[in-house]
């Protein structure tokens, strides 16, 4: 299950779909994996699965001031997991003092330089819920990329510091022998109309001034670095995916596939007689590779069937149908509270394996 935003974690969920099931059936085997698409919240779902030691410091925030953040690492294979929302994320600046244009990445690019010097030989990064639309250049600084002025100096962090770029330095950059994957799941190039600024700006805070503002400083910064500012993808997080991909190598994923993958889902989809999967709302934007839809290509990989369980479901959710899903399962009770959510949960899993084992 992914989570019931607001209520119900992808675990939460889970696990109450769980007893409902055995309740029906208490003979049933029931394995429960978490489930995400990249953005905030990614690391909690799969923190049980990956293991690893929690490194905790405090990173450089969006907004300039100090913020606690964290990441997972695990020693086993020198894997190191990062949520870019917990160093570079919205949620960590007041409304009101939301600014795109000055919002830095050099936090998440804190983390993942404490990675590389712990050892990491392996760097997954879930990119969703930034609040920054800088191109990725504080991420790069905060690795020891050079980004400097027609004078020589550092130019100043935030998609506003683009604008005084002259110059790009790698010579030393950390991390250049590190194996980088991206959870993306949008394909907006890095700049034009369907780019970062312009798509991702206004719910960061900027105006449509401000966005086309923006779009000639990631223009210039594409330009100037040398590197195609049109490629599907890079616009990601204010344009962080374009910053890892091309001065990283890092390879761009779908941030559910990753999880899927990281899980081991596609074996117990395999192995098993019966898949529930869903998310607090089910509609026609379900089908366009949101972390159930993934769910649902494995199930009809192996011919199994796949039920949907959701809060509510929206316009179009007859497309889920369309696509393959067995049924989507609206809630006995729709609600926010998260003990009546989860006991809503339950009784609707309940009745769904109920009717089946008839």
């Amino acid at each position: 299950m992914d989570s019931f935003k607001g209520s119900l974690t992808s675990l939460e969920a889970g696990y109450a779909v769980r007893r409902g099931i055995l309740r029906a059936c208490p003979d049933s085997e029931v394995d429960v994996l978490p489930l995400a698409d990249g953005g905030e919240g990614t690391l909690e779902s799969i923190a049980p699965v990956i293991g690893g030691e929690t490194v905790e410091l405090t990173v450089t925030g969006p907004a300039g001031t100090p913020v606690e953040a964290s990441y997972i690492y695990a020693a086993s294979d020198d894997s190191a997991y990062i949520e870019m929302a917990r160093a570079s994320g919205l949620t960590l600046v007041p409304e009101d003092l939301r600014d795109p244009l000055t919002a830095t990445s050099y936090g998440t690019g804190e983390l993942i330089s404490d990675a590389v010097r712990k050892g990491a030989h392996k760097i997954f990064v879930f990119i969703g819920g930034s609040a920054t639309n800088d191109g990725g250049s504080g991420l790069l600084q905060a690795i020891g990329v050079k980004l400097k002025n027609m004078n020589g100096d550092d130019i100043g962090r935030g998609a506003a510091g683009l604008r005084d770029l002259a110059a790009v330095d790698t010579s030393d950059m950390i991390g250049k022998d590190v194996s980088v994957t991206v959870a993306c799941d949008v394909t907006n190039p890095l700049c034009g109309p369907e780019g970062a600024s312009f798509v991702y700006g206004p719910q960061k805070g900027a105006s449509p001034a401000v966005c086309a503002e923006m779009d000639s400083y990631l223009e210039h910064f594409a330009s100037v670095s040398g590197f195609p500012s049109d490629e599907a993808g890079t616009g990601a997080a204010g344009g962080v995916s374009f910053a890892l991909k091309n001065f990283l190598g890092a390879e761009i994923r779908s941030g559910a596939e990753m999880v899927l993958a990281i899980t081991g889902a596609e074996q117990a989809i395999r192995e098993c007689n019966i898949v529930i999967t869903g998310e607090g709302r089910m509609d026609a934007q379900t089908v366009n590779g949101k972390a159930p839809y993934k769910v649902l290509e494995l199930g009809l990989k192996y011919g199994r069937p796949v039920f949907g369980i959701c809060g509510i479901t929206g316009e179009g959710a007859g497309k889920c149908l369309e696509a393959g899903f067995t049924n989507i399962v609206p809630l006995t009770r729709p609600v926010m509270e998260k003990e009546e959510a989860i006991r809503s949960v339950e009784e609707t899993s309940e009745s769904l394996i109920r009717c089946q084992v008839r």
